[in-house]
């Protein structure tokens, strides 16, 4: 891969997971308990099929093909643009185009009368490769950027680094001149720095959605196209093109 990962504005990672927000909390309420900035809760409602019966699992099973089709496209059009600048917009304008889906088919079909409804399975499906193509280019172009849609890996991490941050501030007050107790204060510090807003990002976006869900319907989801449309204006303007 050509590209060299460079760092993402905090503002900008947080408005990813925002908008991922929106998107996961919109199928949740519309699509029958569907997740689709993450795919864990799809494993465990398919698994629970040998003991109890869902009627949504067509919608559930597409998780997991979607999902992991999206990240290879994804990887293919990052390729096929060959410096960064291109290949964030190869990968923002496909995730684009799938929110634009999304929102054309929530608002065409919402009330869904079933899960098995072809507008819901649709749905569902371009919701679930959007989450997917933004998992995959935010891995894979931005530099040591954490996942803007997965918040179990992240909430794990700021749990570990306010448990360091707090043992080394103790050892620090117990020893003050414990030079590693500072500098892995330091580490735990900037490394929460970099996680906070795209926690708060993404729980803005549940509550925001939820709310406006309830009064909108899918019309909800022209929030987080526009906010991808406001992703890739930032990409054109700020991005080295190599």
């Amino acid at each position: 891969m050509s590209q060299q990962p460079f760092q993402m504005p905090k503002l900008v990672a947080a408005v990813l997971a925002f908008a991922a927000g929106i998107v996961d909390v919109c199928t949740y309420l519309g699509l029958f308990g569907l997740f689709v900035a993450q795919v864990t809760g799809s494993f465990v409602m398919v698994g629970g099929q040998v003991v109890k019966y869902d009627p949504a699992w067509p919608i559930h099973i597409l998780a997991f093909p979607v999902f992991f089709v999206a990240g290879i496209a994804a990887a293919f059009l990052a390729a096929l643009g060959g410096g960064l600048r291109p290949a964030l917009c190869w990968t923002l304008g496909a995730e684009l185009v799938l929110v634009a889906g999304f929102a054309a088919a929530g608002v065409s079909g919402w009330p869904f009368p079933g899960p098995q409804a072809p507008l819901a399975v649709t749905t569902g499906a371009l919701g679930i490769g959007a989450m997917g193509v933004q998992s995959a280019w935010v891995h894979l172009l931005l530099k040591s950027q954490s996942s803007t849609n997965v918040m179990t890996t992240n909430t794990s991490a700021i749990a570990l680094d306010v448990a360091q941050w707090a043992g080394a501030a103790w050892r620090a007050r117990r020893r003050p001149d414990d030079d590693d107790a500072s500098a892995m204060r330091a580490q735990a510090k900037a490394r929460a720095a970099e996680l906070w807003p795209i926690f708060a990002g993404f729980s803005a976006g549940v509550l925001f959605g939820a709310i406006a869900f309830n009064a909108l319907g899918f019309w909800t989801a022209l929030v987080p196209l526009a906010t991808i449309c406001a992703v890739l204006g930032w990409v054109l303007r700020a991005a080295p093109r190599n």
